[in-house]
């Protein structure tokens, strides 16, 4: 950060399992295990640590994968930052050659299921990376979802949401330009899911 000028004061760096508390607010965050390779040019590979982050306020714990391949560093997480009310995690793209570095749908719901909390799904359909559609890690979530015990949380993009009351997720990427033919409509495959979560009203 410091390479494209932001000022060194504005930088806290963390290793993992270490921690920073917002000045002048009631949030925790932490550093978590990851596992991801860093860099983006040929001299700079793995200069860097790669991590997850826990986020904790005093009504409110969050976690956020980033990319990843699955680890049993998610157990060790949970113990140490959790319970977690809202788990993020990266779907896609993904391709079987890439499980040491990404989740993908099948294996975000195991590392879900070492997590708990709402699973809401992040990192999918941004840009063509993989050989697969844009929404199939969504398609495959859905289709995987119901023989979990996973709550997931998909609205639609921009839109506000307050966990509490999401109860169903309705397919919203079907009708977006660009999804396949033939594809069932979005009120087909709607999941529900746990009819009060447990999320934390303020």
């Amino acid at each position: 950060l410091e390479y494209w000028g932001v000022q060194a004061d504005r930088i806290t760096e963390l290793g993992w399992w270490e921690s920073h508390a917002v000045p002048d607010t009631d949030v925790v965050l932490t550093a978590a295990p990851s596992q991801h390779f860093s860099g983006r040019g040929l001299k700079d590979r793995n200069a860097t640590l790669w991590s997850s982050f826990a986020i904790r306020s005093p009504g409110h714990a969050v976690f956020f994968s980033g990319d990843t391949g699955l680890t049993t560093e998610y157990r060790s997480i949970r113990e140490q930052l959790g319970p977690f009310d809202l788990v993020m995690l990266e779907i896609g793209a993904f391709y079987p050659a890439w499980g040491d570095i990404h989740l993908g749908p099948d294996n975000a719901l195991k590392a879900h299921a070492m997590l708990g909390g709402m699973f809401m799904p992040v990192h999918w359909g941004t840009f063509s990376l993989a050989l697969h559609p844009w929404d199939q890690p969504a398609e495959r979530l859905l289709e995987l979802a119901p023989q979990t015990d996973a709550r997931l949380l998909m609205p639609l993009l921009g839109q506000p949401v307050e966990p509490a009351h999401a109860e169903i997720v309705k397919p919203w990427w079907r009708e977006a330009e660009g999804t396949p033919a033939g594809i069932a409509s979005p009120d087909q495959g709607e999941v529900t899911v746990a009819a009060s979560a447990p999320w934390p009203l303020d």
